[in-house]
């Protein structure tokens, strides 16, 4: 009988038409920080590079440049060649940016070992190839996914050409390289420029503006192409320092010679008492050996030597010899 009896909770919850969903559910567990770690996979982790290329940013800037002297000369219209920031990234970050039908060129960059890209973007060949034939830019060419035509191709090939051009000029003061064609692809996963998708790629967009009409050129470098030669791009090109030292230094030397100087040139040195010097009256006689060299001082800083003797009714000396060295580096500039 006392099995059949109902406790005062169950009572309750009957009541109040059963338990509450409140009460059902479980009390939510708090997240702890182990759910935010993501598992560690070696083969995914990109390189960390954190050295500035300060000399590739040179070469890009000197790329650019002679990039819209050529292009100019192939249009015969003025384009605007910028050329953007260097990223630094895994290869099929890149690829997966890059749009359906590009043009793809690979390029050898002796005597560095490995392969770089030189990507012509559909807008810059389209644009080019308007421009080219007389178009103003009215009709644009949209970049539906076709593959480019044998005109556009030889077209890709004569910018191709001048690019590699300019971009061994661009390099001669670092490090001399010569650029060599190896092939051209549409699709990315044909080129394989890195034994691996997460390689690290160094790769630098270029903003080309013809009229109103814009197009890219980007240029991917293998990290382990550059590796080799990493010192040379990390510290700025001391040929730049070089000739900026010299040109302080001739600066300098220029201001200094006319800077106005007080020239001493002591005939003789004597050795005496103060006593001897607080008997001295007027007319005494102070006996001086004559000296066969005498010094001449600027600021108590010797510079001269010579003799000493008369010319054009004045008292002179022949300078024999300069003593300060820094007269001399001086006297060269």
């Amino acid at each position: 009988m006392s099995d059949s009896i109902l406790s005062q909770d169950e009572i309750d919850n009957l009541l109040n038409g059963g338990p509450s969903s409140s009460q059902n559910s479980a009390p939510a567990t708090p997240a702890s920080p182990e759910d935010n770690i993501k598992p560690y996979d070696p083969n995914t982790q990109r390189r960390v590079v954190r050295e500035r290329l300060y000399s590739l940013e040179i070469i890009n800037e000197r790329f650019a440049r002679q990039f819209r002297i050529g292009l100019f000369n192939i249009l015969r219209r003025s384009p605007d060649v910028t050329a953007g920031n260097i990223k630094i990234q895994p290869y099929h970050e890149f690829a997966r940016n890059l749009p359906v039908m590009t043009s793809l060129n690979l390029i050898n960059m002796n005597p560095l070992r490995g392969t770089a890209l030189f990507v012509f973007s559909p807008n810059l060949v389209f644009t080019s190839v308007d421009n080219l034939f007389g178009g103003d830019g009215r009709f644009p060419t949209k970049a539906d996914g076709r593959e480019f035509t044998p005109t556009e191709q030889r077209i890709i090939q004569r910018m191709l050409s001048m690019a590699r051009e300019a971009y061994d000029y661009a390099w001669t003061s670092i490090f001399k390289i010569k650029t060599e064609f190896v092939r051209s692809e549409l699709q990315v996963k044909f080129t394989n420029i890195t034994s691996s998708p997460n390689d690290i790629v160094v790769t630098t967009p270029f903003q080309v503006d013809i009229g109103s009409h814009s197009g890219e050129l980007q240029i991917c470098i293998p990290f382990s192409i550059i590796e080799p030669i990493r010192e040379l791009l990390t510290n700025p090109p001391l040929e730049n320092s070089q000739h900026e030292n010299n040109q302080w230094r001739s600066s300098l030397a220029t201001q200094m010679r006319d800077t106005e100087l007080e020239l001493v040139v002591k005939f003789a040195e004597i050795s005496t008492r103060l006593s001897k010097i607080m008997k001295l009256k007027p007319d005494d006689v102070i006996p001086l050996d004559k000296p066969e060299q005498l010094g001449g001082f600027v600021n108590d800083v010797p510079v001269m030597t010579g003799k000493y003797g008369s010319a054009n009714n004045q008292y002179a000396i022949q300078v024999d010899a300069l003593q300060n060295s820094t007269l001399l580096g001086l006297k060269k500039e």
